[in-house]
């Protein structure tokens, strides 16, 4: 059912879905306004896959793989960060290299970590004993 505005009508707009408003929430306005209605957009059609049955949707990209090319032996692991990556929350990893400079580390995933194991073994046994130390 279309609502009955007319072009010239004044209307009130919800700012439930309005992002950039400051302030707690319970103190916004929930409507803001007048505004004049200036002409309409076209209704709105459903997408061309009902139009379409048998068209090809396009093949989802494949994961992200990162190349194994580091650049000496992993010396230590500084820093552990979560991000998200194809909707999945994955953990990775600040690894430093023996022979180069700060500039040259990188974030690796654990299984893209050589000696992973090994290293990872130090880093949560590090953080363990600094955390203990701030207690």
């Amino acid at each position: 059912m279309e609502p009955d505005f007319e072009e010239g009508d004044l209307v009130l707009v919800s700012t439930l879905n309005f992002n950039n408003l400051k302030g707690q929430e319970k103190m916004r306005d929930s409507f803001v306004g007048p505004f004049t209605i200036i002409s309409f957009i076209k209704p709105y059609f459903q997408t061309e896959e009902d139009k379409f049955p048998t068209r090809k949707k396009n093949p989802t990209p494949p994961d992200i793989v990162e190349v194994r090319d580091s650049p000496g032996p992993v010396s230590k692991i500084i820093r552990a960060r979560k991000i998200r990556l194809n909707g999945k929350d994955q953990r990775q990893y600040l690894v430093t290299f023996k022979p180069q400079k700060a500039d040259k580390d990188k974030w690796l995933a654990e299984d893209a970590t050589p000696d992973g194991k090994l290293h990872l073994r130090r880093f949560r046994a590090s953080r363990r004993t600094e955390q203990s130390h701030q207690l």
